[in-house]
């Protein structure tokens, strides 16, 4: 039975795009029950600027004061120097490096150029060199940009290659606007696993044009068994218009265990919080397990 790992990424990229801000006390309770379902990580917020992001003003707090399982792995995104520094005293299990394949998205997302971003990479991996922190770098818009279209293979393969002359052998490819298909999927992840067979490659996907599960399983077909998903399907790219919310949690890991993966998340607790969530944000998110209920799940007639 093949072993798939969930990563959940509600606290940082579902909560950032939500309207109201979740009370820090809130937000740990959140990410201690997600800290018990058996997901193998999860990214727990953002070391951003308080104006560009409000909603994660509270980083250090949140990651200094959540109860952590051992068998998780703990994340923050961080763009620059200053947001690693700020993520390395909160005990950060691993740091997230962001940049865009799409140059004009990147300048809209961060305010500089993909080049530039790597320039500022290497000084937060230089400030990293003695420190007991994992690296993960993500590609933004993989699969394709609202302003430039789809994303070429060979362009996102150039971006790995940055990656890994830079030593990061985790490498995210992220759909931000929902745009990739499970052709394009399976054709860029194969060029990627045939050429870089030590790295260790997840895939984040958005559901924005109802794509996601199915590009989830083009991705295992190459041979990728990492994926990020957002508990209720919540979140979205603030900085790419109609970027709608990520891949349900819950809907990945029903859809996954009945066709006889494994995942180690346990999915009735999974969307018992999913319901959970739907209260604390104070309106309906776009899961649809925790409506639907599971397969197994039947009616008197």
């Amino acid at each position: 039975m093949t072993r798939i790992y969930i990563q959940e990424v509600a606290p940082r990229d579902g909560l950032q795009n939500e309207d109201v801000f979740v009370e820090t006390e809130d937000k740990i309770a959140f990410i201690n029950r997600l800290g018990k379902l058996g997901l193998s990580k999860i990214e727990v917020t953002a070391f951003v600027s308080p104006k560009a992001v409000h909603n994660l003003k509270d980083a250090e707090f949140v990651m200094q004061n959540i109860n952590r399982n051992p068998d998780v792995t703990y994340s923050a995104l961080v763009p620059n120097l200053k947001g690693a520094k700020r993520a390395a005293e909160s005990n950060v299990d691993e740091i997230n490096l962001l940049v865009s394949a799409s140059n004009t998205h990147n300048l809209k997302n961060v305010g500089r150029t993909t080049e530039n971003t790597f320039n500022g990479f290497k000084e937060i991996i230089s400030f990293l060199n003695d420190k007991d922190i994992q690296i993960s770098g993500a590609i933004g818009t993989s699969f394709g940009c609202p302003f430039q279209g789809r994303i070429s293979y060979n362009r996102v393969l150039s971006i790995i290659e940055k990656y890994a002359d830079l030593g990061v052998t985790h490498i995210t490819l992220a759909d931000t606007t929902g745009m990739a298909t499970p052709k394009q999927v399976y054709e860029l992840c194969t060029k990627i696993t045939e050429r870089w067979d030590e790295l260790t490659v997840t895939l984040h996907f958005h559901n924005t044009r109802g794509m996601g599960l199915a590009n989830v399983l083009a991705g295992i077909q190459t041979g990728i068994t990492h994926f990020d998903a957002s508990l209720g399907g919540i979140g979205g790219c603030p900085f790419a218009p109609e970027a709608t919310g990520n891949i349900s949690t819950e809907d990945l890991v029903h859809m996954l265990e009945f066709m006889d993966f494994e995942t180690n998340v346990h999915l009735d607790e999974l969307i018992a919080d999913a319901k959970y969530l739907e209260q604390l944000l104070g309106h309906e998110v776009p899961g649809q397990v925790m409506k639907a209920g599971k397969i197994t799940d039947l009616y008197k007639a």
